[in-house]
């Protein structure tokens, strides 16, 4: 997916709009934040939230392209939670950008508990 994600957004992209792609995995940890030992988590996502999240972000100045991938169900730790992709122009495009996506939809998309 990641490898695709990568293709696409450098076949599309208008190489003077395109400097930097930044990607994020996120996996299940062993420990919760307060550092409790969790056998993994369920995880949820409101995909219509996630696209409206995508667009809006897309729309900014020196954003070529966002994607995101967020996994569901019962996690185990090692698991993949999600993958995001935020592809622009320059560093100073793309890393508020990135932030603030994974900050949204941690927060406005995902419902998760951990076991």
């Amino acid at each position: 997916m990641i490898s695709a994600w990568l293709k696409e957004v450098k076949e599309n992209a208008a190489p003077e709009e395109l400097g930097m792609i930044l990607m994020h995995n996120g996996v299940v940890r062993g420990t919760s934040k307060y550092g409790a030992a969790v056998q993994g988590m369920k995880l949820s996502y409101d995909e219509g939230k996630l696209v409206a999240l995508l667009n809006k972000y897309k729309e900014h100045d020196g954003i070529v392209e966002i994607k995101a991938w967020i996994n569901s169900g019962e996690l185990n730790v090692g698991d993949d939670i999600m993958y995001l992709m935020v592809a622009g122009r320059f560093r100073t495009d793309v890393f508020p950008i990135f932030e603030a996506v994974l900050s949204a939809i941690k927060k406005e998309v995902v419902n998760e508990m951990e076991d």
